[in-house]
């Protein structure tokens, strides 16, 4: 029986000893979750590591947007992938799909063969993929023991109907990872109506800038996200979840 699990997607040391302290099980460590995470440094990874004593899966993911690259793009990935082993990472996170939206399968048993026995979580690639069936087939096939999803919606709850029907299919073979818009307020609910024992969550809160002078009007990026708010890890939030993933799991003890 596969158990409970809570995931904390961090992008800074902070966020990551926050979740620590709320009771996370693992970080996805990355960059840039504003727009979705990016590839973090190994400055980040080596002092998360010294902070905390959390099991760290690293997200790989070379830009924003899609996830069909171009030659230089993977070989950056690949490069990404030995690093991030070499320096004690225990999984990756990856995710390429083909122009037709097809799982990427040449090139993700490349980096899974570079990943040298890490544990590897397919990311939301999953969820713009074509055919979400065949996709979960590819990585019990693949070996790769997660797989991170939306059920292909915009959020974990609204996607609850693929959501339960991957785990059904998936019978134990791979672990259906639920993520976006999760927090204490809809896990309960969702391990109820779809079986998914695998939640992941940024538990963010919204930190108002130490700037005391304020430019405003001159955005570093995209248009219309202030420069002067900063996401973090709220570690109460991270803590009700992790009280709520207990109380599940002595419910499934008892009965």
């Amino acid at each position: 029986m596969m158990s409970y699990i809570l995931e904390v997607c961090a992008d800074s040391v902070q966020s990551a000893i926050a979740a620590q302290e709320g009771g996370a099980d693992r970080i996805e460590l990355c960059s840039g979750l504003v727009i979705g995470g990016l590839s973090p440094s190994a400055a980040m990874f080596r002092l998360v590591k010294k902070y905390t004593d959390l099991r760290v899966r690293v997200l790989l993911r070379p830009r924003f947007g899609d996830f069909c690259y171009d030659e230089h793009e993977f070989k950056i990935l690949k490069e990404e992938v030995e690093m991030f082993r070499s320096l004690g990472a225990d999984g990756i996170v990856i995710g390429i799909l083909r122009p037709d939206g097809a799982l990427d399968m040449e090139r993700m048993e490349e980096l899974i063969e570079v990943a040298d026995g890490a544990g590897i979580t397919l990311h939301r690639a999953f969820d713009v993929c074509r055919d979400p069936y065949e996709a979960l087939k590819q990585c019990i096939s693949l070996g790769i023991d997660t797989i991170l999803t939306s059920g292909q919606k915009s959020c974990a709850w609204e996607g609850r109907e693929l959501l339960a029907g991957l785990v059904k299919r998936a019978d134990g073979r791979i672990n259906i990872l639920a993520g976006a818009g999760i927090g204490p307020d809809v896990i309960r609910k969702l391990a109820f109506c779809t079986g998914v024992k695998a939640f992941h969550m940024s538990g963010k809160k919204v930190v108002d800038s130490r700037m005391e002078f304020r430019r405003d009007g001159v955005p570093m990026g995209i248009p219309g996200i202030s420069e002067f708010e900063i996401w973090q890890t709220d570690a109460a939030q991270v803590r009700k979840a992790a009280r709520i993933l207990k109380e599940l799991k002595i419910q499934d003890q008892e009965g």
